[in-house]
């Protein structure tokens, strides 16, 4: 049975044009949707204080066959977003600096899960790979994923590596499509479930082209890499604060990018130092300790 609709926000756009008994059961619902989800008919009704026939109206009014299937995507929307069900009640009474202290601590905590994750043999195998690559395709579907792939692209433009990014996934499919064994693709991806990114990859490793993953570790993205960097999300059920998840990433781009100068550490130090004298020059500046164009 496939989800095709948000029950939740059909219950409360739909409650005010019911019948008051059928407005009664969505205020049921609405107050507990763990305990609605569980009820069986009798108790939805006993709780809502109307008949058993005014609960199945009701699941009618929704646009479902019956209450059970109702109630399957009651539990569905359940399971999917509990916390964000209860974030406005576990939002904590703080203002700043209290709320900084909340997102830097959060902000330590994916990095130090990350940090302990870290694999040297895969660092610089992947660094390998982008050091000997004919053109790097970074990949990138999504919030975080879509800037960390940009992010790749200028930090490895800096290190003289051919480098495009592309986010548009069927502009991704048609991309791959082009691609051969001397090219590489270096894909993010939080979750690596991302179906469109998955059909992407999948594409070039049709015609043998390498693939670097920065992504979850077992995931399906995580099956097709050639090389695996493995990152950990770690949400809290603070829902307003940005997702951590991105720090993670960007701390392995970071080792990765690092591990790549030092692979060419020669090449590396010339194209930093010309980046540096035309940044100072255009600036009219010599401060030795501005960065190189971030």
């Amino acid at each position: 049975m496939a989800q095709t609709f948000d029950i939740v926000s059909r219950i409360t756009e739909r409650s005010s044009q019911l019948r008051l008994a059928e407005q009664k059961v969505a205020q049921a619902i609405l107050g507990d949707l763990a305990g609605a989800a569980s009820a069986s008919i009798g108790e939805l009704a006993a709780s809502a204080g109307v008949s058993v026939a005014s609960v199945t109206r009701f699941a009618k009014a929704m646009g479902c066959r019956d209450v059970r299937e109702f109630k399957f995507l009651l539990a569905q929307a359940v399971a999917v977003g509990q916390r964000f069900f209860d974030g406005a009640k576990r939002a904590p009474d703080a203002h700043p600096p209290e709320l900084a202290d909340i997102v830097c601590n959060d902000i330590h905590a994916v990095l130090d899960l990350n940090r302990a994750m870290l694999n040297a043999d895969m660092l610089l195998a992947a660094a390998g790979l982008l050091a000997e690559a004919r053109m790097i395709y970074c990949f990138g579907m999504g919030g975080g994923s879509t800037m960390m792939s940009d992010e790749a692209r200028y930090r490895l433009v800096r290190l003289g590596r051919p480098v495009a990014t592309y986010h548009d996934a069927v502009l991704q499919k048609m991309v791959a499509a082009t691609l051969d064994k001397k090219d590489v693709v270096l894909a993010f991806s939080t979750t690596g479930n991302v179906p469109e990114l998955l059909a992407s990859c999948e594409v070039a490793r049709e015609y043998g082209v390498k693939l670097i993953a920065i992504t979850a570790l077992g995931s399906p993205l995580a099956g097709l890499a050639d090389v695996l960097l493995p990152i950990k999300t770690v949400e809290t059920d603070l829902i307003f604060k940005p997702s951590s998840s991105r720090y993670a990433m960007m701390m392995t781009l970071d080792m990765l990018v690092l591990e790549l100068a030092l692979l060419q550490k020669d090449s590396s130090q010339e194209r930093l130092r010309r980046l540096k004298y035309v940044l100072d020059t255009h600036r009219g500046g010599g401060d030795r300790h501005q960065p190189l164009g971030d």
